[in-house]
């Protein structure tokens, strides 16, 4: 039982990590748009979504429901930002990580809780 506590207690803090590298990514498209200095302020501009969700993972650390309201605010604004027009995949390459995340904070402050209580 403590091997899937520790499973249920890790995974949405690495696949936060994970997640929020993997949005990072998208923010080296700056270096073929930018030469020169023009280059810094783009790539600060492009990862501000990765450093606030890399602020909010931290804070989330300690907090299960933080992450887990976090995660589900971010696979929500992302599709109402982009608008409703694109494929399925569209959404669920940003947003179906999000949400999976969002569930497994959400499994771990479950799991948490009903240790305290028993």
């Amino acid at each position: 039982m403590k091997e899937i506590s520790k499973i249920v207690y890790w995974s949405p803090r690495v696949l936060s990590i994970i997640f929020i590298l993997f949005l990072s990514l998208f923010a080296f498209d700056v270096f073929s748009e930018y030469r020169g200095w023009n280059i810094i302020p783009a790539l600060f501009i492009h990862l501000i979504p990765s450093i606030v969700l890399l602020v909010l993972t931290i804070i989330a650390w300690k907090h299960d429901l933080v992450g887990m309201s976090v995660f589900f605010l971010a696979a929500i604004s992302y599709v109402l930002m982009v608008g409703f027009h694109h494929h399925w995949s569209w959404y669920a390459s940003i947003s179906g990580p999000a949400v999976i995340i969002g569930v497994l904070y959400f499994i771990s402050w479950m799991q948490i809780r009903n240790l305290k209580k028993g």
